[in-house]
């Protein structure tokens, strides 16, 4: 059985957030055994990739959100497959989908990003899907690092805690992701946590799928939860052809407000 993965907790000081990364291929799979997963790996925060896009794709978005036991916080067409939901001890600050750069002949690509407050911690959110031609995927990975270094709450004010999270169609020995993990903690290099590759089941081994986080956030696990109770390898073949990558964060809290 897989060791344990810190759970979700809100103290003076901080708050551990559970993030969870999933592609999930628009729901065209066993969309039952991707609940089971998504609700086993009890996450405060899931970064979807491959969600649906097309006819009633906001239907399609709480279907998943209500069988998970989460809510859609932003994405979905409007980022052009990226999108966030959340569980209900996540106050949501902001939201902004954005759409990239377009290369002609390729898909259009964007971010979900938002603004996240557990306690009084504040966690920026950004879920991406990145281009599977590597100029393109170089640039985006750039445009990544700008989002959230301008990353601000309501108020204006800098967050300085985030989170990148999806599948970047690059292995840790390519550029992109190299281009992230050095200005960013890769959660599995990080704090392995669970399996590394996060190819399908008898796909060849790859891990194309990864969790960051800024500096200041600490990473106390991250990894694909299988062996995780109320996980089955069966419903991982079903739901989807990505593995998910599930990861805890412990994010500082903001200093209380000064007693007049």
């Amino acid at each position: 059985m897989l060791a344990d993965l810190p759970e979700s907790s809100t103290e003076a000081d901080a708050s551990v957030v559970r993030v969870l990364s999933y592609n999930i291929r628009s729901m065209r799979d066993d969309v039952g055994a991707l609940a089971r997963v998504i609700r086993a790996c009890a996450p405060d925060v899931v970064c979807i990739q491959e969600a649906p896009r097309f006819f009633r794709w906001r239907k399609a978005a709480a279907r998943l959100a209500r069988a998970s036991e989460l809510v859609h916080v932003t994405g979905g067409a409007t980022a052009s497959g990226p999108m966030v939901l959340s569980s209900l001890r996540a106050h949501v600050e902001r939201t902004e989908d954005v759409l990239l750069p377009r290369t002609p002949g390729l898909h259009q690509r964007g971010f979900a990003t938002a603004v996240l407050r557990f306690g009084r911690a504040r966690l920026g959110v950004l879920s991406c899907h990145l281009s599977i031609n590597e100029a393109e995927r170089y640039g985006q990975g750039k445009l990544l690092l700008d989002q959230l270094a301008g990353m601000t709450g309501p108020d204006g004010t800098h967050v300085p805690y985030a989170v990148a999270a999806g599948d970047l169609n690059d292995r840790p020995d390519g550029r992109t992701f190299g281009l992230l993990a050095a200005s960013l903690q890769d959660g599995w290099a990080t704090k392995p946590w669970g399996k590394e590759h996060t190819t399908r089941l008898g796909d060849p081994p790859q891990r194309i799928d990864a969790v960051f986080a800024t500096a200041g956030v600490e990473v106390l696990g991250c990894g694909v939860p299988m062996g995780l109770p109320g996980i089955a390898e069966t419903d991982l073949r079903a739901a989807t052809d990505h593995l998910p990558v599930l990861a805890a964060v412990r994010v500082p809290a903001a200093p209380a407000p000064k007693t007049p």
